[in-house]
């Protein structure tokens, strides 16, 4: 067999094994756009152009389908107006060019979420989309090490393809920014695939913990199941994801990912994790800023690269002009001169630069940023829309029970099965469902890591990253898709049942 036919056998041979990996869509329509958005997200990080492409494939193939139906919803009506406010926010800025141009970073992306939610209506498909996010940051973990520690860098002459080049010892130097042009971008990417790992990694111990008890077996001298290959492979991804968050030495991040583990404990139940998580947080915060004698006793103990970093004694003597305190003055004083409309778009850049002889690509704070440069009438309505899908997620959680009660007739099945196939996979799988924990876990495993991309934006900005922005709207998307289709909208819209 000659090199070439070797090269077609292996395409069809990768091709039929991602078919046989990419999830079915309860709507037959969906199932090509469906496909679509899965490789696209799976490749997303590291091929931004083929990802965007398939996502882009997904969203049109949607929009065909379900065009009325995303016409019609209140919601996408309301983006639908937040899109028009920031048209004119466009018209009278400071300066309307880039203003405009500034547009690419909203626009595009409430289309985008029009589109993935009501693609992405099913906890199956948020638990496809976790795993897609959580293996496509595995390659962007390793190159961030190689980067770090190794002294790896990216070709330049594949920039163009790959769109990104990796900066020896990371950027800024010393902090890992591994496939990403910044060490905050990746820690916030970090962050969003960190807790959605541990999502899927708590389920999988619930599952086997499911199937100790389905068994009776007797606790003490219980002979718990073999780890499987995905509990193995979630438990490197978390902590590899956790070990990549702090080497970006983002303050940000490690707060999110603190409080996410805080959260998922609390959650759980999880009595000592959450003791000990909070035992070692507080030594390392009263190390940073308690009292004496205590702060100096706890600095023999704790690494001076965490409570020199939180102090900010890792980076001393720093200009005023890059404090954030200082970007935040300033963009409260522009929205304080003009509180309707803004100054457009991308226009904080130049009026800081202008004033403090500084530049800076934004002012380290969402929320400021907009107020500044739309008013703070489009910002409180930007607010108000995605504030409106978050509580409805929360609604959704607060009361699983009566949107996804628990089917007996599933649970005889899973009786069944468990009798002919007691230790398998799927088994494990069908007990998990028949608990109908698992789901709950996954969605507030999205909840969460949207939240915590939120408040990593309250004192930076991530948007202006192609791959970020859009893997947030795409949580938001989710959330907003099953919590429609829980309140039986996406039931009425598509006809399509629980």
């Amino acid at each position: 067999m000659n090199i070439k036919n070797r090269l077609k056998l292996a395409a069809k041979q990768t091709a039929e094994n991602l078919k046989s990996r990419l999830q079915k869509h309860p709507d037959p329509r969906l199932q090509i756009p469906w496909n679509f958005a899965q490789v696209g997200m799976l490749i997303f990080p590291l091929i931004p152009i083929l990802g965007a492409l398939g996502l882009f494939l997904g969203l049109v193939g949607t929009c065909k389908q379900k065009f009325r139906q995303i016409s019609r919803r209140p919601l996408n009506r309301g983006f639908a107006i937040l899109s028009a406010l920031l048209v004119i926010t466009a018209v009278f800025a400071h300066n309307r060019i880039e203003a405009f141009v500034g547009l690419y970073n909203f626009l595009p992306f409430f289309i985008l979420f029009a589109a993935f939610s009501s693609l992405i209506q099913t906890l199956p498909q948020l638990r496809q989309l976790s795993w897609m996010i959580v293996i496509s940051s595995i390659p962007v973990i390793i190159l961030g090490l190689g980067q770090q520690f190794l002294g790896w860098s990216g070709i330049d002459q594949l920039q163009p393809v790959f769109g990104w080049v990796l900066a020896p010892q990371g950027n800024p130097p010393g902090r890992m920014a591994s496939v990403f042009m910044y060490a905050n971008i990746l820690a916030c990417y970090l962050t969003i695939a960190f807790i959605l790992a541990l999502g899927l990694w708590m389920e999988e111990v619930s599952c086997q913990l499911a199937v100790v008890s389905r068994h009776h077996l007797p606790m003490p001298n219980a002979q718990f199941p073999i780890p499987n290959s995905q509990f193995l492979f979630l438990s490197c991804a978390a902590i590899g994801n956790a070990v990549a968050l702090i080497f970006t030495n983002s303050r940000n991040a490690w707060v999110m990912a603190v409080l996410a583990v805080l959260a998922f404990a609390f959650y759980a139940g999880y009595k000592k994790l959450l003791a000990a998580v909070l035992s070692v947080a507080s030594t390392i915060f009263l190390s940073a800023f308690g009292p004496e004698p205590l702060r100096q006793s706890l600095r023999r103990i704790v690494p001076a690269f965490f409570w020199a970093r939180l102090t900010d004694e890792m980076f001393p003597n720093r200009p005023t002009a890059t404090l954030r305190k200082t970007q935040w003055e300033f963009a409260w004083s522009m929205t304080q001169q003009r509180p309707w409309t803004g100054w457009g778009l991308r226009n904080f850049t130049a009026l800081y630069q202008a004033q403090m002889q500084e530049w800076l690509g934004h002012p380290h704070s969402l929320i400021l940023m907009l107020t500044a440069e739309t008013g703070i009438p489009t910002t409180l309505f930007f607010l108000g829309l995605v504030g409106w899908v978050l509580a409805r997620g929360v609604l959704l959680l607060v009361n699983w029970q009566s949107h996804f009660p628990v089917d007996t007739q599933q649970q005889q099945i899973a009786a069944q099965e468990t009798k002919e196939n007691s230790m398998s996979d799927i088994t494990n799988r069908v007990i998990c469902q028949e608990q109908n924990s698992g789901d709950r876990l996954i969605f507030f495993s999205y909840l969460l890591a949207f939240a915590a991309c939120t408040l990593f934006n309250t004192v930076d900005v991530t948007l202006f990253d192609f791959r970020l922005n859009t893997t947030s709207w795409l949580l938001l998307a989710a959330i907003c898709g099953v919590s429609q289709r829980a309140s039986g909208i996406g039931h009425r819209e598509s006809g399509i049942g629980h």
